[in-house]
């Protein structure tokens, strides 16, 4: 197959974390050698540079003052990857921190987070969630009916003073464009109350007492044309239309959520900024109040992906290379196990070579896991120089969805995962040793 065989460095490294470059042949994160990296702390290994996670942080918050004239608020979507280092960082800047359950919650309070940092989300949340939320969160979304009620037994039973403030989800009907297993806002999606059940929701809470503040949807993960959310901002607002009329209620908060995606290829290169998306969102959103003669809400999105998988960088190292009648295979140490989004919805992602990654192509390659799945192929057809084994590549954006998705399949080990901040490497999540694969298992009796 023909393969562009310019410096293909050029057109990766801006997918890489902010401060990287290429200096004597060797490829350097904020200023250390990631081979040097690999070699301390071994293989598989995920690093996190906190200038880039900052520098997403700075342009959303910028963009909202610029383009939106009330209140806004921004959240850190747990789900794209959280530990206590990054539960951490989203708390020491004044985010609100996405927690869904009990196991996310208590990591971020383990961090430090404050009760009216935690927003707790959750699709068929249990007891033990509901319970972790009301001793905990400032926060919860309600998405069922039946989550309501349980909330109105809690509340009864609750020696909590400050029931935590609820908002409804309403499921919109439609929609983004992105995988079908990443949508969440169409007619049979699992996620959400219908709009007849919205206001159901709506009246029981009052009745009960519950304090409802905000109204949230979300349209699905990882787009890119902001478009969508349009139709869907209208269908809010002509609720909130509604239930002002009916109940006397409307929502302090308005989210539309987050899921805004973020480029993973050379091939999605340009992309629409942050800046662009919340211009969008904020300008249809003022429109559609004026149209309505509606006041402005607090405005609050939760952005996860586009934050922080940029920041993110893979690295694993070839095992071996196998060639067959139509196919170079580069077989690494690390696949599926630490990253299964390429065989859960087809990610397609990149990768350059840690030692003179400024090598032009000879051919594509298939770059696969270790595992005994045939699905286990983290790229395929990328265009790279020569590779031999024992040589490292660097995977950039993989920041978001891949630890926090990671397995022990096959006996895997999770990696160890890596903080760059000012000129220093912090260690935040161990490697898993091999006696932490059985650590919980008990035997059976003589």
């Amino acid at each position: 197959m023909g393969v562009n065989t310019n410096n293909l460095a050029a057109t990766r490294l801006p997918l890489f974390p902010l401060n990287t470059q290429i200096k004597d042949g060797r490829l350097l994160i904020g200023g250390f050698s990631v081979e040097e990296l690999a070699q301390e702390f071994g293989t598989p290994l995920y690093l996190y540079d906190q200038s880039t996670l900052d520098d997403a942080l700075a342009q959303y918050r910028a963009a909202l003052q610029a383009e939106y004239p009330a209140q806004s608020g921004l959240t850190y979507a747990g789900k794209a990857f959280l530990s206590l280092a990054m539960a951490q960082w989203a708390a020491r800047r004044g985010l609100m921190i996405d927690c869904t359950g009990a196991g996310e919650i208590t990591i971020a309070v383990a961090a430090g987070a404050m009760p009216e940092q935690l927003l707790v989300h959750g699709v068929s949340k249990s007891w033990e969630d509901l319970q972790a939320a009301v001793a905990h969160a400032g926060t919860l979304v309600v998405d069922h009916l039946g989550e309501l009620e349980r909330l109105i037994e809690l509340n009864k039973n609750s020696s909590r003073l400050n029931f935590p403030d609820l908002w409804l989800r309403l499921r919109p009907g439609m929609a983004v464009e992105t995988h079908s297993y990443t949508q969440t806002g169409q007619d049979d999606s699992k996620f959400g109350l219908s709009a007849l059940e919205f206001l159901q929701a709506l009246e029981k809470a009052q009745k009960a007492g519950l304090r409802v503040t905000g109204l949230h949807f979300h349209q699905g993960s990882h787009f890119h044309d902001p478009t969508p959310i349009a139709p869907a901002l209208d269908l809010a607002l002509d609720l909130i239309v509604e239930t002002r009329q009916s109940l006397g209620w409307m929502p302090q908060t308005l989210c539309p959520g987050g899921g805004w995606g973020t480029p993973y290829h050379e091939d999605d290169l340009p992309h629409q900024t942050i800046g662009e998306y919340v211009r969008f969102v904020a300008q249809h959103l003022m429109q559609g109040c004026r149209e309505r003669n509606l006041p402005l809400p607090r405005l609050h999105l939760e952005p996860g992906r586009s934050m922080v998988a940029r920041a993110g960088v893979a690295v694993y190292r070839v095992e071996a290379v196998k060639r067959t009648a139509t196919r170079r295979w580069l077989l690494l140490d690390g696949g599926m196990a630490d990253n299964p989004r390429p065989a859960l919805y087809r990610a397609r992602y990149t990768a350059l070579p840690v030692s003179q990654p400024e090598r032009p192509a000879t051919d594509a390659a298939w770059l696969a896991g270790p595992y005994c799945e045939s699905g286990d192929v983290l790229i395929e057809a990328l265009p790279l120089p020569e590779i031999y084994p024992g040589e490292l590549l660097a995977v950039p954006v993989s920041g978001a969805y891949q630890l926090s998705m990671a397995s022990n399949y096959n006996g895997a080990r999770r990696p160890a995962v890596i903080w760059l901040k000012g000129g220093k490497v912090t260690l935040i999540r161990q490697r898993e040793s091999l006696e932490d694969l059985y650590r919980r298992d008990l035997p059976l009796p003589s």
